[in-house]
């Protein structure tokens, strides 16, 4: 062994001294690289979260409750609770709506009304015309008090509204303006119909309807649905990309996607491919953005093109052509019977008669009232088709049950079968999640 000098021993010494005093950089690099690691795979599972379980391990069922019991049962509870008292809030619309129709006719201000617009104008086509707009101001004066409770302050009481009140009485306002406008049209050629064909009105009534609306269904996203939010193309490329892939795949040739700031309004998700004839447009709101992952995303969007491509729209218009058909034939029995029997109080002259706008309205009323669950049926079966083909086309079966409990903000998750049945005009969040996890056992689709 060579022998070391004294200098040498000295500068030894010195180093291993500094060393002391010193970290040792390859283990605290091996340790800041470890930290790292494990905040990277935190941050990915903050963006996608793995499913609670796997249906093709524990089967559908039990995966469907797996998903169910990842929600806190406080929010449940504020969930479940909101959704049933809209159970008793059908009920209350319906007496609410009908007491303020009565007070009208049975006050005499429904045939004073009528005798205003006579005054002003002998044109006959003319006089519903001007009936209606103070009618639409009757029923919104007395039926406010409703509105505030149920749209302002009971959806702010459960955390879904973001909107003052300032903001949604304007939202209001405009809503009033539009139904003057287009229903002043309606009305004109409404009655134009009861004048004409007195004995088969309730068949060429519900035409009529039903070409309103369609109307309504063409011009409503270009022109109207801008009246009360800002809609401008999506930003996110990624989003935008597979959406159209989507659309495109399926035979929609939509070159735009569009989203709209929901969020000044509410925390709820929506989307919608939405028009017909020309006027078809694909959109997302801003709270699905910025609350869903990509996957729930693509999955919401896969249901919304479902409804388009099975033609749900026309579907529809052809299903309430009838409801709306079989309502009016009812109305027609019940009106002479009514009219007959009040008339010297309520002084309306006939089906024709303007002055019985109010009665038309609270028969009708009454029909569509009991006929709920048939409606919500019809509603739900088409959600249910769009839920399969949205299964199919984006393939993301837990972005689909995702999504199924963002909705459970304000849907009941697990209700009976007999209450789905009933108050539902959606699948339940159970139903839709055990679909998706029917369909990922079966189809074998890739966990996120």
């Amino acid at each position: 062994m060579p022998i070391e000098t004294r200098s040498q021993r000295d500068i030894r010494k010195e180093r291993a001294r500094r060393s002391r005093g010193r970290p040792r950089g390859g283990i605290f690099r091996l340790a800041a690289l470890s930290l790292a690691v494990v905040c990277l795979s935190g941050a990915r599972g903050l963006g996608q979260a793995q499913p609670p379980a796997d249906p093709a391990v524990v089967g559908a069922e039990a995966a469907t409750r797996a998903y169910l019991d990842t929600v806190p049962a406080d929010k449940k509870a504020r969930s479940d609770a909101y959704f049933e008292g809209g159970y008793w809030l059908i009920l209350w619309r319906f007496l609410w709506s009908s007491a303020v129709l009565v007070l009208f006719l049975h006050s005499g201000w429904s045939a004073r009304l009528r005798d205003w617009s006579a005054r002003v104008t002998r044109v006959t086509w003319l006089q519903p015309a001007l009936y209606w707009p103070g009618f639409v101001l009757f029923t919104t004066a007395l039926g406010f008090p409703l509105a505030v409770y149920t749209g302002f302050w009971r959806e702010h009481q459960y955390g879904l509204a973001t909107q003052t009140f300032v903001a949604w009485a304007g939202d209001l306002l405009k809503a009033l303006g539009l139904e003057m406008v287009f229903g002043s049209i309606l009305v004109i050629a409404f009655y134009a119909v009861l004048r004409r064909m007195p004995r088969t009105w309730w068949l060429w009534g519900a035409a009529v309807a039903i070409v309103f609306f369609a109307f309504l269904a063409m011009i409503g996203p270009v022109y109207l649905a801008p009246i009360f939010n800002t809609y401008q193309p999506l930003r996110n490329a990624t989003v935008r990309e597979s959406i159209l892939r989507m659309a495109h795949a399926n035979g929609i040739g939509a070159d735009e996607v569009w989203e709209m700031d929901a969020s000044r309004q509410t925390t709820r998700i929506s989307a919608n491919v939405s028009g017909m004839l020309g006027t078809e447009r694909i959109t997302l709101n801003d709270n699905l953005l910025n609350r869903a992952s990509p996957a729930a995303v693509e999955a919401v969007m896969g249901h919304e093109i479902g409804h388009y491509v099975l033609n749900h729209v026309y579907e529809l218009l052809a299903y309430f052509a009838l409801i709306i058909a079989g309502g009016f034939a009812l109305t027609r029995w019940a009106f002479d019977r009514l009219s007959t029997r009040y008339r010297s109080r309520w002084r309306v002259n006939g089906i024709a008669d303007p002055a019985g706008m109010p009665l038309i309205a609270l028969i009708f009323g009454a029909y569509l009232f009991l006929l709920t669950p048939l409606l919500n049926t019809i509603i739900r079966t088409n959600e249910y088709e769009a839920d399969m083909f949205g299964l199919n086309a984006a393939m993301q079966p837990d972005g689909f049950a995702e999504a199924a409990l963002l909705l459970g903000d304000y849907r009941k998750l697990d209700p009976s079968p007999l209450e789905e049945a009933i108050f539902f005009d959606h699948p339940s969040g159970r139903t839709r999640i055990h679909a998706a996890m029917r369909w990922k056992e079966n189809a074998g689709a890739p966990s996120r």
